[in-house]
Order: structure tokens, then sequence, then C-alpha cells
């Protein structure tokens, strides 16, 4: 970690193609709204109702221990979280178990309906993918949990570490820019870009950085990403052009209405589609959507939606599931 300055309280470093000396920026890409922007949203209506003391048709499950070799197993927990069994390793990507996703614990987003794994049913957990820090993805409740009864390693992008130690002495964590490579166990993972922003509160945006991880396992490489918007596709194919597609694609579906406030932090799921082929992934999974709600569509409208992308774009539905709290996928084996 370097130590941050005055103009940016995470990090500090050289200037790049997405980091201006004091914040990052998504490079010819669009940022975020500003406060007013936030307002009109707010205030402007049309947030459909989501159903009261809903729970996944999946209850809750233990999973296996490990899952060995070239088999790739995906526990869905919820919004962005997900446990991904392969190759001996057990990762978490962005944790949350906490009710609200919010700086305090009595307001913020409200978690509709379990966990898919109680907390206590984690097999051991080696690995943790941060996407940035959003309290949607970056729950440091949760993070303290891991620490105290798994202790693992947390891999993330430049300056979230510094949130993290903050709050969680001693976890082990390393923060790392796009293009950067991790071997963890003898895994390869790899940080990319993706068209997203962060911020803590209101004095802190875009002063941690934000990416994608590629998972390159022995049984086929697995793309993960918390949050991203579409981008004209340009992360899609870059990636796919460095990695050479995938066996899986973890791509977010939900919190993307209306589209004139989120369109450049969350993709839709006919985009979402649209990366899964760009990005030459054989399968996909959809995430961050029935869990907190966050935007205005309704709950079940990203699976909806999601499916008649599927049928539009010619894809069968079962290379592409908007999974549930509580639902295992086991991942088809990759084809040549």
């Amino acid at each position: 970690m370097k130590k941050a300055h005055a103009g940016n309280r995470y990090y500090s470093g050289p200037p790049s193609d997405h980091f201006d000396g004091t914040v990052f920026f998504n490079p010819n890409g669009q940022p975020p709204g500003n406060f007013s922007d936030l307002l009109r949203w707010q205030f402007g209506g049309g947030r459909a109702a989501w159903p009261g003391g809903w729970e996944s048709p999946h209850p809750p499950v233990k999973p296996e221990t490990r899952v060995d070799g070239a088999r790739l197993v995906v526990t869905m927990v919820g919004h962005a979280t997900m446990l991904i069994q392969t190759a001996g390793l057990n990762i978490l990507t962005d944790p949350v178990w906490s009710v609200r996703t919010s700086p305090v614990g009595f307001i913020g987003p409200k978690r509709a309906g379990s966990p898919g794994i109680a907390f206590d049913d984690l097999p051991p957990i080696d690995l943790v993918l941060l996407s940035h820090n959003h309290y949607d993805h970056l729950d440091l409740m949760t993070l303290g949990r891991l620490r105290a009864r798994h202790n693992p390693h947390v891999i993330t992008p430049l300056g979230n570490d510094t949130i993290v130690k903050q709050h969680v002495p001693g976890m082990a964590i390393s923060a790392h820019d796009w293009g950067d490579t991790v071997r963890f166990r003898d895994v390869p993972i790899h940080l990319e870009p993706a068209h997203h922003w962060s911020a803590r509160g209101l004095g802190d945006r875009r002063m941690a950085l934000w990416s994608a991880f590629v998972i390159a396992a022995p049984g086929g490489k697995i793309y993960v990403i918390g949050d991203t918007g579409f981008h004209d596709g340009i992360n899609y194919r870059a990636a796919a052009e460095k990695h050479g597609g995938f066996r899986l694609a973890i791509l977010p579906i939900g919190a993307y209405e209306p589209r004139w406030f989120m369109k450049f932090q969350h993709q839709n799921p006919d985009e979402a589609v649209q990366g899964m082929l760009l990005s030459k992934a054989q399968y996909a999974i959809g995430h961050h959507w029935s869990t907190f709600q966050l935007t205005n569509e309704p709950m079940n409208a990203p699976r909806d939606h999601l499916h008649a992308a599927l049928d539009r774009h010619g894809v069968d539905r079962d290379r592409f599931r908007a999974m549930l709290s509580g639902e295992v996928w086991d991942i088809p084996a990759a084809s040549v």
C-alpha cells in the first residue's frame, strides 16, 4: 500500500491513463452523475415496490468443504456475494452478510431474504475478491467476521486496502492496479478494468480504484465483475483479446433504472448478454439483483429482461442464469 497524501485519503501514486494524481477515472468514459442528478432521481418517483417478507425458493445450503481439480461450483449468497469453488480453493466475491448496505445499521437498503449460505456454514475461506468500496460490495462488518473466523487473503484494487486496514486490523490484504497479476496458491488472479466509480461518503469520491477480476483456474478462466457500465463493450472486447475467452463470466444484471442516471455505472440485462458474447464466455451468472433494492426496477425485472435478451440474441437460457440466493450451479466443463 502506498501512503495517501492530502489530496487523496486512500492512495498516492504516479498518474496513469486512469489516475490523474488525485482521483481515478474511466478512460474515455463517462463520470457518474452529480449530486443534483442524485436528487432529481431520488425525488422523481417511479420506484417499484418490492414484495415484503420475500424469501428465495432455494433454501440456504451448506457447501462442500472443497471442490478439487477442474470442477467449478458457484453458490449464490446474495447480491454480488458468491462462493466460487475450484482447484481446491474457496473464494468469496464482495462478501456481504449484513442486513443493510449502509454506513449505519438502522437505515439504508435492507436485505430481502436470507443469505444463501449461513455464515457459520461457510467452508474455510481462502481468498476474497473485493471489487470496490461501495457499501453493497465492501462490508466492513462481514470482513471483520471473516478475519476472525477464516483469516482469508483479500485482493482489491488500489486504495481499498487503506479502508479495510483502518477498520479490520490484521486483515491480510493486498491492493493492485489494473493489469496487475497476483498468484494465489499457483492460481493467477488478474485485475482488469471495469467502468464504474467509488465512494464511501461525500468527500472521497473516486479516491479508490474499482476493477474486475480474472481467475485463471486450471479448469478454465473465470471473469468476475462486481459492478460496471457497459461502456460500448470496450472492456469486454479487451478482456476477450487478452484472455482468449472464459469458461464463466459473472456479470451484474440489476440496479439499472432509470437509465438516464444509471447507464454509465450499471449495465442492464441486454448489455450483460452482449458482454457475455463479446468476452467469449461459454457460461454466465447474473448477479446484483433480488437482494437489496438500490434502484427503480421491480425485483424480478432483471431476470425477466435477461431471458428476453437471451432469446433476442439467440443464446440458450441455460448458458446464462440469473441466480438467486441459495442456488448452486456446477458449471459444465469448458469446451475447447
